[in-house]
């Protein structure tokens, strides 16, 4: 995937940060689409198949955990790296993402740049890379 854009899928039901993380990573030469919940995140990922997914714990009619595992456990998309970006801080939160197959967990509120070097590591280990 070297020569075209990764393609993220960001998933949270906050629109404002939808909105900060459609800018942020466009600027950094990604191209973002997004779900603003469980559900439609899952259709996403079947119809859009990203490079990676952002995905909130805490969202509607199917919550990030949920959405997690059935990514991980598709043989169809179990590759895509998932970094759980949520306010869920507990030691059993986290440790449950991690057991599901999360590929990173970051707490909000977070440093904008922290979540783009995470996403850059994981993405490069996978191949893919903004222009």
């Amino acid at each position: 995937m070297d020569a075209a854009k990764a393609k993220i899928l960001v998933c949270d039901d906050d629109p404002l940060l939808l909105e900060l993380m459609d800018f942020r990573l466009q600027a950094k030469g990604y191209a973002v689409v997004k779900a603003k919940d469980g559900a439609e995140a899952l259709e996403m990922v079947r119809s859009e198949r990203p490079d990676l997914v952002v995905l909130d714990a805490m969202m509607p009619r199917t919550d990030g955990f949920e959405v997690l595992a059935r990514i991980k456990s598709d043989p169809q998309h179990s590759e895509i790296p998932v970094i759980m970006l949520t306010a869920r801080k507990t030691e059993k939160d986290i440790v449950s993402a991690l057991e599901k197959g999360a590929d990173d967990y970051l707490v909000k509120p977070f440093i904008p740049e922290e979540l783009l070097a995470r996403l850059s590591r994981l993405l490069a280990r996978r191949g893919a890379r903004p222009r």
